[in-house]
């Protein structure tokens, strides 16, 4: 097998054959963040193809003779030549390419800080499509580089508990169910706690989760207290010599200060029992949101430590610049995202492979 493919192999990971599934997720992302950059150039082509194709056509001798063939021309030759014309980056190319990265819901402050960075790397140069381009590339890389750690934390020979939070409507419960089947996959012990006692039907979507994945479930009655489940899933899960502890909450809007306390609550019976767990909260957050995704994130990490996001329904929206907010803006990194609604569908994020399927 030649280096090329060990390299495409490797590339895979997690993903399967998920950089194209990737790719086909972030296709109205794409559209949204890095095809604002060509400007006017799709109008460009389809002015100059016909002009360059007619040129390229060498002339009849007579009238009735048939003109020789012409010489090849393509579209995407066209559009080579396009992307490496140099641009005139003045207010107004700024202005128009920063109001495009805001509606693709990079925020306002990640999108401030790269108009800046273009302002002082592009003057006084004679910039192609292509160089703007590639200064995206370099200041999504580093934005995401700046994060902490993408990778799911889980560590041998100890318990892990993995908190879930997020609104109603997220994918919360799906989710929990997509991570409890890879960590089976894993070969780990997983047990799942059913924190969110006020809905009957939240319950029994879990219990289904936890058979098609192979997990135990702990459940108390309807209505009992969140805190006693965590408090006896967390006893159990030490008994039994669980590898993963995975606990579901009520899903709550992050401005009602009577459920956010209550999660505050939880937080406390972890700490006080599972102290020496190793421990990850992760906020589960609807893609298609875009920036009051950001606005949760920050009310929700004041009441519990959150180490990362799992970002959902990535495949269905332009939004998918709000990862790049996320990081930027509150530090925390996407831990996983979702590309779709099969159980094998949450996967690793990497950003490597991010960024090179919004570019590519």
């Amino acid at each position: 097998m030649s280096q090329e493919s060990n390299e495409k192999n490797e590339k895979k990971g997690f993903w399967g054959s998920a950089l194209s599934k990737l790719k086909t997720a972030l296709s109205k992302t794409r559209e949204a963040v890095v095809d604002p950059v060509a400007g006017d150039s799709a109008a460009a082509i389809q002015s100059i193809a016909p002009a360059a194709h007619e040129s390229s056509m060498p002339k009849a001798q007579s009238v009735g003779m048939a003109a020789p063939e012409a010489n090849a021309f393509t579209q995407e030759n066209v559009s080579t030549k396009i992307i490496n014309r140099a641009l005139v980056i003045d207010d107004d190319y700024l202005e128009d390419l920063e109001d495009k990265l805001i509606r693709a819901d990079l925020g306002l402050a990640t999108v401030d800080t790269l108009m800046k960075h273009l302002r002082q790397y592009s003057k006084s140069k004679n910039w192609t499509h292509q160089d703007i381009q590639n200064f995206l590339k370099d200041e999504f890389s580093k934005i995401l580089a700046a994060a902490p750690s993408h990778k799911l934390d889980l560590k041998d020979n100890q318990l892990n508990v993995i908190l879930i939070v997020g609104v109603n409507g997220t994918g919360k419960t799906t989710s929990i169910g997509k991570l409890c089947n890879r960590l089976r996959s894993m070969n780990k012990k997983v047990l799942i706690a059913a924190g969110d006692t006020f809905r009957a039907a939240a319950e029994s979507q879990l219990e289904i989760w936890a058979e098609r994945s192979n997990c135990d479930l702990l459940r108390l009655p309807n209505g009992s207290d969140p805190g006693a489940v965590v408090y006896q899933a967390i006893k159990k899960a030490k008994d039994e010599n669980y590898n993963i502890l995975v606990i579901d909450t009520a899903g709550r809007l992050h401005n009602k200060a009577n459920l956010m306390a209550e999660l505050g609550k939880i937080q406390s019976v972890i700490n006080k029992n599972a102290s020496e767990a190793n421990f990850e909260a992760l906020l589960v957050l609807d893609a298609s949101t875009g920036q009051n995704g950001i606005q949760q994130a920050r009310v929700f990490s004041e009441t519990c430590p959150l180490t990362g996001v799992i970002l959902t329904k990535l495949d269905g929206t332009a939004k998918g610049g709000v990862v790049f907010s996320i990081a930027n803006e509150l530090k925390i990194p996407v831990k996983l995202i979702g590309l779709g609604e099969k159980i094998d569908d949450l996967q690793d994020f990497q950003p490597e492979l991010f960024i090179e399927a919004l570019f590519d």
